[in-house]
């Protein structure tokens, strides 16, 4: 609880003070310090301020002040206390002795993108986020906790950003969670071989006055580049203690987490509060205001003044938002009109360009001081790669490799461990047959659980191939290369090069593709990738071309994965560009983009993201796949009809359509169980949902039964195939589904699908809707339930023509 919400006569013990530098340092040289008792004594006449006692003396503050130390009742703490003397330290479990407030440490890493936070963040808290070697990995806060030497640190990893400017999502993220949470240290992790640009955002952490730890990260790269850098004369130079770390294989953090302590305890000799001089035209600006805001007792103590005046200055977006509630608004913004146009007529230029240049001014200067560059290394291997990678005549021709040669691992390599899944599934439902008595509830769990799930969890090795590959390409440093070959493309579509990384994370999965649209900081340009990034067909879709390729074109499937995935992208540049010109104007946005050095990624690194995905991909089956499978079983379980529901004409017609395969190799009584069955499914809910839907589909030739499974696949694209498991062959083996979609029945001579059809529906399934769960990322990204309807209606009409002209060319060539 918070000292404010204390009432009249009640008592409790200071466990945290929070705010920054200044408002900290105040109210514990007034006593408020950790430990101590205060009493809340009475409300001044108009409820605020509010005045206190402790240390035999009474002082008053506000509640917006008192908001701001943390404590707890006195009877809890003195509970504490007590329980403290019983804990046996040999046997207790450090894990499981819970930690007083006041050893709670919240700390906020903050950085520029490919600074290794992430690192950093899964190295200390134990979690396992995706780490990449590119902007925008990390599009939201993730946090973790731990427990070192007596403390619990609650370590939050924010967004990789270049400032605390509101010019992008992530800045904007940043800022708004330094104002209202309030870390309790943020540690800035920094690039040890690019100092000069990682710590310009340092500076305005400096102007925040903050408690804060440099993390000097990837130490290694500047020692093999035989430079010298004296980062404890830097530490004290920027009143900011810096530790040497190299997160990817955990040194130096012992220390680091030493250093968090020695500062949120204050003992850190390093510590203190400097301010970076600029102009005297603009300290004069940053003065006048400073003054004002000091004037204002209701302003709020969560940001230092001298930050909040250099922001009004620079006329940034989101302080002038915070800053326009305040009756004294006018009279700041007077203020800074002013002190610009004296900077402007004095200067040559605008506070912006002056603030940064005196920033970066005295950057250089620092390092001038303590650091020494080392020898310039003649072939350095990200020039000579970038040579060949970004170079007009092979770039693309090596993108287009890499791509097919993660098509064809994904189908041809991945075939052998989906083999020895799908024998382990057929095991258990032949096992559960045996044992189980027929009833609704054997059915549910072999038709609908085990028929759903079991139909999809085979491509698991498919799907955690195709993430060993993006994920490679992400660490190395390759995707931002993808990202700056991409950029002409990228601007004749009216889009950003960054556009290209959300659409090559949709090969992977596009929700969080979607999500990671958050790295473009044009709105425009933002919500025009969201909307085709569902034309890149995800790893959910890959079941479908597997159960086809494998039945149809089984000599030619590395190529028409590769010609599905490319049509994806021709339809999302062709959408791309008719929005551009149709719906948005024309945003020319520059095109600023980091090109890291190349890393080498691990094997830990690689394995743990693959495991993060198969987690994800294994919760999804537990959780909508599943869901979505017992769903489409009941619909085709209800109403049930039995063998002796079923008519004698349809015996005899269902009979005569049976393939031949299917008549010779059955018994009278199996055979009966199937025409039962094939009654069951068309006289069945989804049996009367799919013939309504069906005349729509019959110019490409599809089924009641295939249109269906497209029905089902709005929870999940992976369900498509478990529906048509249920719906053909009423069991979960591929092997025997892909057998019966190419067999043809004994009377009509067809089968229920051909080459031509294959195509067509594979087409359609790529470009049709996007599942659930893409169309609620898309809703919450664009902020508006139109998009997410112009979605399902757009790509859904689009999928519809193009199956159709794909099956109308099919039938001429094959």
């Amino acid at each position: 609880m918070r000292l404010s919400d204390l009432k009249p006569g009640e008592t409790g013990v200071i466990t945290k003070i929070l705010g920054h530098g200044a408002f900290r340092k105040r109210v514990m040289e007034m006593g408020f310090v950790k430990g101590r008792e205060v009493t809340m004594v009475l409300n001044a006449p108009l409820q605020d301020p509010v005045k206190y006692s402790l240390m035999d003396y009474e002082v008053s503050l506000r509640k917006a002040e008192a908001q701001l130390i943390e404590i707890v009742p006195f009877e809890e703490w003195e509970k504490r206390i007590e329980d403290k003397l019983h804990i046996n330290v040999e046997t207790g479990d450090p894990d499981n002795i819970s930690v007083s407030k006041d050893k709670i440490i919240n700390i906020a890493l903050v950085g520029n993108p490919n600074c290794g936070k992430t690192s950093l963040f899964n190295i200390v808290s134990g979690a396992h986020e995706h780490v990449g070697n590119y902007a925008g990995v990390t599009v939201g806060a993730k946090a973790g906790t731990m427990k070192y030497k007596g403390y619990q640190f609650n370590i939050v990893d924010l967004p990789g950003t270049y400032s605390l400017s509101a010019y992008s999502p992530e800045e904007l993220y940043v800022m708004r969670y330094l104002r209202e949470e309030t870390p309790d240290v943020i540690v800035n992790v920094v690039v040890a071989s690019n100092l000069e640009r990682n710590l310009y955002l340092t500076s305005e952490l400096i102007d925040m006055n903050r408690s804060m730890v440099i993390a000097l990260n990837m130490y290694d790269e500047l020692e093999k580049s035989k430079s010298v850098l004296e980062y404890e004369q830097l530490g004290k130079m920027l009143g900011v203690p810096v530790v040497p770390t190299k997160a990817s294989i955990g040194w130096g953090i012992d220390k680091l987490l030493d250093t968090v302590i020695e500062v949120y305890e204050l003992r850190s000799p390093d510590t203190r509060h400097i301010h970076i001089k600029m102009r005297p035209e603009v300290e004069e600006g940053v003065r006048m205001l400073i003054d004002s805001f000091k004037q204002d007792h209701s302003l709020s103590p969560k940001f230092s003044p001298r930050y909040l005046a250099i922001k009004m200055l620079e006329k940034d977006p989101e302080v002038e938002r915070m800053l326009k509630d305040y009756p004294n608004y006018n009279k700041w913004s007077e203020i800074r009109d002013k002190a610009n146009q004296k900077i402007e007529e004095s200067l040559g230029d605008d506070a912006n360009a002056i603030i940064a240049a005196e920033k970066y001014g005295f950057i250089q200067g620092a390092l001038a001081e303590t650091f020494q560059s080392g020898e310039e290394r003649s072939e350095h291997s990200t020039k000579i790669i970038d040579t060949f990678v970004t170079n007009k005549l092979f770039g693309f021709p090596i993108f287009l490799l890499v791509m097919w040669l993660m098509f064809w691992a994904t189908f041809q390599i991945g075939s052998y461990p989906m083999e020895w899944i799908e024998m382990f599934v057929s095991w258990i439902s032949s096992k559960i047959g045996i044992y189980l008595a027929d009833g609704p509830f054997k059915d549910l769990l072999l038709d609908g659980i085990i028929g759903g799930v079991g139909g999809v969890v085979v491509f698991l090795p498919n799907i955690l191939i195709l993430y060993a590959f993006i994920s490679f390409m992400e660490d190395s440093g390759y995707m931002a290369r993808v990202a700056f070959i991409m950029d002409k493309l990228m601007h004749k579509m009216g889009l950003h090069g960054k556009s290209f990384i959300p659409m090559i994370m949709g090969f992977g999965c596009n929700v969080p593709a979607i999500m990671s649209t958050r790295i473009i900081e044009s709105q425009s340009s933002r919500i025009i990738t969201i909307l085709i990034n569902p034309f890149i067909s995800c790893s959910a879709r890959i079941p479908i071309y597997v159960l086809l390729c494998g039945a149809f074109f089984p000599h030619y499937g590395a190529w028409v994965f590769t010609g599905l995935y490319l049509l994806g992208v021709i339809i999302a540049v062709i959408t791309a560009k008719l929005l551009r010109k149709f719906w948005f104007k024309a945003d020319e946005t520059p095109f600023v983009m980091e090109l890291p050095p190349y890393r080498m990624p691990t094997a830990k690194a690689t394995i743990r993201n693959m495991w993060a995905k198969a987690r994800q991909y294994l919760q999804k089956m537990g959780g909508v796949i599943l869901v979505a499978s017992v769903i489409i079983w009941a619909l085709s379980y209800f109403p049930h009809y039995g063998v002796e529901d079923v008519p004698e004409n349809y015996y005899e017609k269902s009979l005569a359509e049976m393939p031949y395969s299917t008549v010779e190799s059955s018994d009278n009584s199996k055979m009966e169980e199937l025409v039962a069955n094939e009654y069951q499914q068309e006289n069945s809910i989804l049996g009367h949902i799919g013939k309504f839907v069906q005349p729509v589909m019959e110019p490409m030739d599809f089924g009641w039964k295939t249109c269906c499974s497209l029905l089902a696949g709005c929870a999940a694209k992976e369900v498509v195939v478990s529906t048509l498991g249920v719906l053909y062959v009423g069991d979960d083996d591929a092997e025997l589904l892909a057998d019966r979609l190419k067999t043809p029945s004994k009377t009509t001579g067809e089968a229920p699908f051909n080459p031509a059809t294959a195509l067509a529906f594979m087409v359609f399934v790529l470009l049709y809707f996007p599942c659930v769960a893409s169309v609620t990322a898309i809703v919450k990204e664009t902020g508006s339930w139109k998009y997410g309807l112009f979605s399902i209606l757009y790509n859904t009409i689009v999928a519809w023509i193009l199956s159709l002209v794909t099956y109308k060319i099919a039938l001429l060539f094959i």
